[in-house]
């Protein structure tokens, strides 16, 4: 699927350019365990690399697809963009220099922590399941 989306996203960018945009290098690896590796760069710039696993094959409630890569172009206004990413059961986890990053909250006040602590060290009994005796 984020192979998918990194191809659109590539021909996007190509196909708002005057001149259709060459191909430069592409490679591409698919395995029979469900691994994978995949490259390629085009004329203008544009430079995609990802490859994956598939995690706990054959266990069809944990199966998942682990997937890392990174590309890189060009923006309109000359910035260098770069991203890598990891996506797998956890969601689609980008990283990159211009990407906005959520604020920290407040720090959590001393005592609000030491009740927390305290909570947690002291769990309550779970309660008697209704309709047994």
């Amino acid at each position: 699927m984020n192979t998918i989306i990194l191809i659109v996203a590539g021909l996007t960018l190509a196909l708002a350019a005057d001149k259709p945009i060459e191909i430069v290098k592409q490679n591409s690896e698919v395995n029979l365990d469900g691994s994978f590796k995949s490259s390629y760069e085009t004329g203008n710039g544009i430079v995609v690399e990802e490859q994956g696993v598939l995690k706990n094959a054959g266990n069809k409630d944990t199966e998942a697809e682990e997937v890392q890569g990174s590309f890189k172009y060009t923006a309109p206004d000359g910035t260098p963009i770069q991203i890598t990413y990891l996506a797998n059961e956890n969601g689609f986890q980008p990283q990159g220099e211009h990407l906005p990053v959520a604020p920290t909250g407040p720090p959590v006040p001393p005592l609000i922590a030491r009740a927390l602590e305290w909570i947690a060290a002291h769990p309550q009994p779970e309660e008697a399941k209704k309709g047994s005796a």
